[in-house]
């Protein structure tokens, strides 16, 4: 199993911007996928990207509001109180597969099963866990 803790509150992918002089992707989207990238590769150096089926765990903690109440704070601890708001945890995912192609698989296709939260924490993150799915035959 592939372990991947990102730090700090999580991004989600960014549409690009059109304008006459070409498509850009926004700086946030690129720092944010560089730091996923170098992450994995200072935990997992020598990796090989894999070439089988795969499962996906997201696990996002977002900041707490600084506006919470005592009594709203303790719910979202609990998780009681869950974060509906962005970014969207599909926009999350792309950034996270984008981020990931080539060094963990080959193509975020490989991907066939997802599990994905959003929780409220007082140290916002994003814990990434990647496992091979084995063959039932």
């Amino acid at each position: 199993m592939i372990e991947i803790l990102i730090p700090g509150d999580p991004v989600g992918k960014a549409r690009p911007r059109v304008t006459r002089w070409g498509t850009f992707t926004p700086q946030k989207t690129v720092n944010y996928e560089t730091l996923i990238k170098e992450l994995f590769i200072i935990k997992y150096p020598d990796f090989q990207p894999l070439d089988s089926a795969l499962s996906m765990t997201l696990n996002v903690f977002h900041s707490i509001p600084k506006s919470a109440s005592r009594k709203k704070f303790s719910k979202m601890i609990e998780g009681k109180i869950r974060p509906a708001k962005r970014p969207d945890i599909d926009n999350i995912l792309k950034i996270v597969g984008d981020a990931l192609k080539g060094l963990v698989y080959g193509d975020d296709g490989q991907i066939v099963k997802i599990n994905a939260e959003k929780f409220y924490s007082e140290t916002p993150r994003l814990q990434i866990e990647i496992s091979i799915i084995e063959d039932m035959a």
